[in-house]
């Protein structure tokens, strides 16, 4: 049977993976995405030759290609960002939060779903401008999708892709692409050191990594259920030193997910110094 451009999906085939995604990375995808889905995971049925959807899952049941329920993750896990996104947490983070840091201690910063990078490395900037070059702090980057990391462990990008980074950092902390790397910047070594990357399951057992100063953790709970939230956040907060911050996206609140954290502002939590 030929392979469909536009492939099309039954309610239940659709079901089957809303239920797969909320199994594997516990996101909630809503009726309202089955094109979304049929966009995205109708290229892997022209890539493998199937007729339909229903062979597709089949295959990411069997197990027989070992790659592709990571393939799928990523297709379905959605990456916007830009540098400096929601600027106010990046003031909060220079004015108040750095201020305050003892001078010439450890800081370090987790950037919990950092998709392609951007906000890593607008974290750093602000490190880099506060407390310099020399000094001992690091942001970590995770996400559950394999391909935005090594987008982001790269630290490449393309001149349009410099929405919200402020010209003084675009030359103080990049390089620009020559020859074949015409049109692109790389961010500089000298930043990119600071930064560590991991590939991390928010609803799995959380890798031992240490305490952190800040975990950001910013428009990805729009994409879970409640109790998954709470989950969330309480693992994430058994990572975070005493009076450390925890910093949500602008249209997400911790309300009624967590009495671990007291609301410093919107947005914005503490964790309160035992």
């Amino acid at each position: 049977m030929a392979v469909l451009d536009h492939p099309e999906i039954s309610n239940a085939e659709f079901a089957q993976f809303q239920k797969l995604i909320f199994r594997i990375a516990g996101i909630s995808l809503p009726d309202t995405k089955k094109a979304l889905l049929v966009g995205r995971l109708g290229r892997r049925l022209k890539h493998f030759g199937l007729p339909g959807f229903k062979d597709y899952y089949q295959l990411l049941a069997s197990g027989s290609e070992a790659d592709e329920l990571q393939t799928m993750v990523d297709l379905l896990t959605t990456n916007e960002t830009y540098f400096f996104r929601e600027e106010a947490h990046f003031e909060f983070l220079a004015k108040t939060i750095l201020a305050e840091h003892p001078p010439g201690s450890p800081f370090n910063v987790w950037s919990a779903a950092s998709s392609t990078g951007e906000e890593i490395y607008t974290i750093a900037f602000v490190l880099a401008d506060a407390l310099g070059l020399d000094a001992p702090w690091s942001v970590t980057g995770s996400d559950i999708s394999s391909s935005v990391l090594a987008t982001a462990e790269r630290g490449q990008y393309w001149l349009d892709r410099t929405r919200g980074l402020p010209p003084a950092y675009l030359r103080k902390y990049c390089l620009k692409g020559v020859n074949s790397q015409e049109g692109s910047f790389m961010i500089a070594p000298e930043i990119r050191r600071h930064t560590h990357f991991l590939q991390v399951n928010l609803n799995r057992t959380l890798p031992a990594q240490g305490k952190f100063q800040v975990i950001f953790l910013r428009n990805v709970m729009i994409y879970f259920e409640a109790e998954t939230k709470r989950q969330v956040v309480a693992r994430l907060v058994e990572h975070l030193h005493p009076g450390g911050y925890f910093i949500v996206g602008h249209s997400e609140s911790l309300n009624n997910l967590t009495e671990s954290l007291r609301a410093v502002k919107p947005t914005i939590y503490q964790l309160p110094f035992e």
